[in-house]
């Protein structure tokens, strides 16, 4: 059966993206020029979208420029992949704007580059380059310029060598890689990424946030960057904006993201003393003087969890154990700044 019998198959994102652009945006190919985009590339303007009775996103606002990485934060059903629709121009908003490079996003898919969550949106049983070349002629390109565009695609992604392995056969980090490739086949100005790293291990994950860092500042491209991975935005993302049941709870820095923690809980190493743990961390809850509570590690005889109560200050509570006698050689927080501050922006929202 042909590949081209076979469209159900290309997530519909991606399909709608591609396969059904309007005659105005079928560029012959090598003639693909870019244009320069000296404003923000992706504006986003009090966008609501609701589907029956449920409000996928209400009132979100955000900016993306030229180079920047930009995180859009959520757990499931905070709304990331709905408004990924809508920049992409498969759905509209109820209200709201948006434009693409100053435009409206139907009158921009040529600028979009898409790296789709999952791994079954190539053909599996054809190899790297045949389904890059596949791509590239949906997109208007004529075959040997879709085979040229196709090998320098894999050549900037690391995967010139695997151009003639079947899709199927790469790893799933191979696979994302492709997957970036293909967004960046004819020269975008705007890069949708979503969950690009949700299935892979940590190495694997590092490779494409590295590959998306390099496009955005060689290329000056646009990247908003959707993930449930809050560990990974941290010297990864610009900015960050953190969406909940489709609303917005933080726009800004990382680092301003960060100063929302509220950490309460830390991880202490106390090793050296001769009684059981639990009288370790009675005695020293009773150390504490009111400051918060001691429990143990069930995995480390030497490790112990503070929780500090409400307007407990760490350092009161560290000075307090080590002046009655707990050697205290290390303190972590239990949960890492971001997760700390994704929490407590959700939870204040909530209450």
């Amino acid at each position: 059966m042909p590949i081209w019998s076979t469209a159900s198959r290309v997530p519909r994102l991606l399909w709608d993206l591609v396969a059904q652009p309007s005659a105005a945006t079928v560029v012959p190919a090598l003639t693909l020029v870019r244009p320069v985009v000296d404003r923000n590339a992706i504006e986003v303007d009090g966008v609501t979208k609701r589907f029956g009775q449920r409000d996928a996103l209400t009132d979100v606002s955000l900016t993306v420029t030229p180079g920047q990485v930009h995180a859009l934060l959520g757990p499931n059903g905070a709304g990331k992949t709905t408004l990924l629709r809508v920049l992409s121009g498969i759905v509209s908003p109820d209200a709201g704007r948006v434009t693409l490079a100053g435009v409206d996003p139907r009158a921009a898919r040529h600028l979009l580059g898409l790296v789709p969550a999952g791994d079954r949106s190539f053909y599996l049983r054809i190899s790297a380059l045949e389904n890059l070349v596949f791509f590239g002629r949906l997109h208007g390109l004529r075959r040997r310029d879709a085979v040229e565009r196709s090998r320098q695609a894999l050549a900037s992604v690391g995967l010139a060598r695997e151009e003639r392995k079947r899709a199927g056969l790469l790893s799933k980090g191979m696979q994302r890689r492709l997957a970036v490739a293909r967004a960046l086949l004819c020269e975008p100005a705007i890069m949708l990424v979503d969950e690009a790293t949700h299935d892979l291990d940590p190495e694997g994950a590092r490779g494409v946030r590295a590959l998306v860092v390099k496009a955005a500042r060689e290329r000056s491209i646009a990247v908003l960057w959707t993930t449930q991975r809050l560990e990974e935005i941290a010297g990864f993302a610009d900015r960050v904006t953190l969406l909940d049941t489709g609303r917005t709870r933080f726009c800004g820095s990382v680092d301003d993201l960060i100063a929302h923690s509220l950490v309460r809980r830390y991880v202490l190493t106390i090793p050296g003393l001769d009684e059981s743990r639990e009288i370790i961390a009675l005695r020293a809850s009773g150390a504490l003087g009111g400051r918060g509570d001691i429990g143990v590690v069930a995995s480390d005889r030497d490790r112990f969890v503070l929780e500090l109560r409400e307007h407990a200050v760490l350092g009161d509570a560290l000075a307090a154990l080590t002046a009655a006698g707990f050697p205290i050689v290390a303190c972590r927080p239990d949960r890492s700044e971001i997760e700390e501050a994704f929490i407590a922006l959700t939870r204040r929202e909530a209450e």
